[in-house]
């Protein structure tokens, strides 16, 4: 089966660089299967997972929005941050997302909210992709 090589890089560096037959992810304008030969594209995307597929197994990265560019031999994902799901610290993301709803709860100026729904956003985001409960 054909694939598409794809790279997905943070500030930090590459988080992933490998050849998939298949990848789906959440853009700001909803979801996105991606296959070799897609029609060229630059796409702004939503605090989400990443699903990449290959000879039947499926990965997952949670990506914290970014930009995903589309060309017909690469997918290039530039991302504020990405994990795998393997390692993610699910511990530190509960921590995390009880943080942010006590933020919400206490809502002091809209500024906080907004930070602390963000927060809420990634820290569900990682939990449910370390669980596989999308």
């Amino acid at each position: 089966m054909k694939t598409v090589k794809v790279s997905v890089v943070t500030p930090d560096g590459p988080v992933y660089d490998a050849e998939v037959e298949m990848i789906s992810t959440k853009a700001q304008s909803g979801e996105l299967g991606i296959l070799p030969g897609h029609v060229p594209m630059v796409a702004p995307l939503q605090i989400g997972a990443v699903r990449l597929k290959n000879n039947g197994q499926t990965e997952y990265l949670a990506v914290n929005g970014g930009f995903l560019e589309i060309r017909p031999d690469v997918v290039t994902i530039l991302a504020q941050s990405a994990e795998r799901a393997e390692s993610i610290d699910v511990a530190r993301a509960k921590d995390a997302k009880v943080r942010a709803e006590k933020r919400l709860q206490d809502q002091q100026d809209s500024v906080d909210a907004k930070r602390a729904e963000l927060a809420l956003k990634r820290a569900v985001n990682r939990i449910s992709i370390a669980e596989n409960n999308f």
